[in-house]
């Protein structure tokens, strides 16, 4: 997008929440001017990062503080080495992630790749999201993990590769499964390109790690196509 297109994006932006200012989706109130818009200033400023016990591969929230690695991880070492996330999938973040996908309020898609920068995530040579399929990319529009590894990419300096992966297979949803079902769901759902990756490392970006089964089926693809080293960053984790 060149800078008389964005220009002209942002007084239509500014023209339209004159016209119709924008209420924040978690307390209702106008959030004109805000630059978290839809959110008000308020409600974003009290999104904050899990600092609780969890899994040091996964993330995955832990009710003790003296457990390192979760159930999952213990019975099967993921193909990626460490995931970063911001926070749990709950309050203010839950609203803004589903407001920026389903909204879809695109304009969230800066704001939360700075709370992804802010889960320290790891140096990398590239970065890519995981893939939709093509129906549910034409359903939505847009590929809100993409969006977010474009940003991710131009902060850090890493290549951007967007077509490193793609779904093959359109799944059923994920929703109402077990972790075992949402495993044999997407398994060999994902495929790697190949010749590109050798040797490097990978940082993979998705919006919501509910049980892993994506992220570890997108890392395995990713390293059988020799990817030396993969990481996983997400905005938020499900809490089981």
């Amino acid at each position: 997008m060149g800078f008389r297109t964005k220009a002209i994006s942002r007084l239509l932006d500014a023209v339209m929440d004159g016209f119709f200012p924008s209420r924040c989706p978690s307390c209702g109130q106008s959030s004109f001017g805000s630059a978290y818009a839809p959110f008000c200033e308020g409600c974003w400023g009290g999104i904050s990062p899990w600092e609780g016990p969890c899994c040091d591969v996964c993330r995955e929230p832990l009710d003790s503080e003296h457990a390192v690695r979760c159930a999952a991880c213990l019975e099967e070492e993921p193909a990626y080495k460490r995931a970063f996330v911001f926070g749990l999938f709950e309050g203010a973040l839950r609203t803004a992630i589903h407001s920026y996908k389903f909204a879809p309020a695109r304009r969230l898609s800066v704001p939360l790749a700075g709370l992804l920068r802010e889960s320290g995530l790891p140096r990398a040579d590239a970065v890519t999201a995981v893939p939709l399929s093509k129906k549910r990319l034409l359903e939505r529009g847009f590929n809100q993990s993409m969006l977010l590894a474009r940003h991710v990419a131009k902060w850090s300096g890493a290549e951007l590769l967007p077509h490193a992966l793609v779904k093959k297979r359109d799944t059923p949803p994920q929703a109402g499964l077990t972790r075992k079902e949402r495993a044999r769901n997407l398994r060999g759902a994902f495929l790697a390109a190949r010749g590109g990756l050798t040797g490097m490392t990978v940082l993979l970006i998705d919006d919501v790690i509910t049980t892993g089964a994506t992220v570890r089926e997108c890392s395995k693809a990713l390293a059988g196509a020799g990817a030396g080293t993969v990481f996983v960053a997400a905005l938020a984790r499900t809490k089981r």
